[in-house]
């Protein structure tokens, strides 16, 4: 089956062309900067063979422009990869939130959409433009079928005392406040493909997925399902991440909107945006950019690099002994998958957990599959690629199929 799979975002649409019948990615791209000057258009075809176009569109676009244009550049004659439209034969959407309501991909109705409008209080920032998505391609393709993969859905797993806030019960009765955790495809595709490189039945294996990229989450996985992961009601919570503050006693936030006199968007704003390494290092949210700093002998740099590793170190700690141990050990996404001086300090310090890296092997990998503890290490520690729209892809086949 041919399908398009489109990630929108809020001021981007990154967009994959996959044959799910073993060519595999015919074509993939990024529209960038919608909805403001100066949009960029980059695409990549790789079948008969590979060729590269950007363009630079000299006027605001919007997402139903960008999906149409997407749609064009599979079928131009010279970066294409269809003949005809019909070729298109399903298109699968990442969507953000999905709540309670949905522990599964679905076929997108007006009844679906409905619900994931309910849930834009949940996730302001993803939820509108994964709709705005939705509706542009349901338009340029009315005879399509569209359907709805969800980051929060691999979590509706954990049970109750995980997800439960201490909070007065009535709050999530009446508001659904709950932790539901976040990068669900991610942590699904690289916890499975951990069970195949090891060979092991994933049902067997107790693992922890570290999804380290400019926003980051942690998820301990047992027995193939998700059981707590360290995103919550929104994607604030958890570990440092690139511009979001991570944990912080929510006391911080009373007293700085006394103090500053903030109101609730600024202090929103400052957790999500200029939080993080951001924040922290005063320099950029870029762990790449932290570690060059860091290098040439920047305090703060340092100290966002320390902070970073030490919580993340104290979630693989705290998942652990929720799963009474731990088999696999998986690192993926952004940094988690090119930055091993990361990899080697969240690690060190955690041998008593059986974990054991070959240094020389973390050194040298970037981006590419690769088991790197040592033979015999009673804890697998691996890196593998994520590959959220491979997912998007095998999802979106399996329910167009399933009608």
């Amino acid at each position: 089956m041919k399908i398009l799979i489109l990630n929108c975002g809020s001021s981007s649409v990154k967009y994959q062309f996959r044959d799910t019948d073993g060519a595999g990615v015919l074509a993939k791209g990024l529209v960038e900067r919608i909805g403001i000057p100066s949009p960029v258009v980059n695409h990549k075809r790789f079948f008969p063979d590979e060729k590269s176009l950007r363009e630079e569109p000299d006027r605001v676009i919007n997402y139903s422009e960008a999906i149409k244009r997407i749609i064009e550049l599979l079928l131009d004659e010279q970066y294409g990869v269809i003949k005809r439209v019909e070729e298109i034969e399903a298109v699968g959407h990442r969507v953000v939130h999905g709540g309670e309501e949905f522990s599964d991909s679905v076929l997108i109705t007006q009844g679906v959409k409905d619900k994931i409008r309910e849930c834009i209080p949940l996730a302001p920032l993803h939820n509108p433009p994964n709709l705005k998505g939705i509706e542009a391609a349901e338009a340029l393709l009315p005879n399509v079928p569209q359907v709805a993969v969800f980051d929060t859905a691999f979590h509706q797993s954990i049970p109750p005392h995980a997800y439960i806030y201490a909070l007065p019960y009535e709050y999530y009765e009446r508001y659904r406040v709950r932790r539901y955790g976040f990068h669900g495809t991610s942590h699904f595709y690289v916890a499975h493909r951990a069970a195949e490189i090891l060979g092991k039945n994933i049902e067997s294996l107790r693992i922890i997925t570290a999804h380290l990229g400019n926003g980051a989450s942690i998820t301990a996985v047992k027995g193939g399902v998700s059981v707590d992961t360290s995103m919550g009601f929104t994607p604030l919570e958890g570990v440092v991440m690139g511009t979001r503050c991570g944990d912080i006693d929510p006391a911080i936030t009373f007293f700085l909107g006394r103090r500053e006199k903030l109101s609730f968007d600024e202090l929103d704003r400052i957790m999500n945006k200029k939080s993080g390494l951001l924040g922290i290092s005063g320099l950029s949210s870029d762990m790449r950019d932290i570690i060059k700093g860091m290098n040439e002998g920047n305090p703060r740099c340092k100290l966002a690099f320390d902070i970073y590793c030490y919580r993340v170190k104290k979630y693989i700690g705290a998942y652990a002994a929720a799963m009474g141990g731990l088999d696999v050990l998986v690192f993926t996404a952004g940094v988690g998958e090119n930055a091993s001086y990361v990899r080697s300090s969240i690690l060190s310090g955690l041998e008593f957990l059986g974990i054991q890296i070959d240094e020389g092997k973390n050194s040298s990998v970037q981006g590419e599959e690769t088991d790197i503890s040592v033979p015999g290490s009673p804890v697998r520690v691996l890196v593998i690629p994520t590959d959220e729209e491979r997912i998007i892809g095998e999802d979106t086949k399996r329910i167009v199929e399933g009608r």
